[in-house]
């Protein structure tokens, strides 16, 4: 894998983190809205950092094993 692949994935996933979080919360607070509560922003930021955590490690896991590979053939 070339050093720009590795690093347009990087960014990506740079993005995904952003993305990830910010939509979990944006989803808790138009529940919020919807409910009339003023916690629910929470659990829709704790959902987005467990989806971040996940697809990190889905988005990172190819670059790792390649690493790896090369090192060991």
């Amino acid at each position: 894998m070339s050093r720009w692949v590795a690093a347009l994935r990087l960014v990506g996933v740079g993005f995904f983190i952003g993305g990830s979080i910010m939509l979990g919360v944006l989803a808790g607070l138009w529940l919020d809205n919807k409910f009339g509560t003023n916690w629910l922003w929470l659990p829709g930021l704790i959902l987005g950092i467990m989806v971040t955590f996940y697809g990190v490690y889905r988005m990172l896991l190819p670059l790792v094993s390649d690493r790896q590979d090369k090192e060991n053939g």
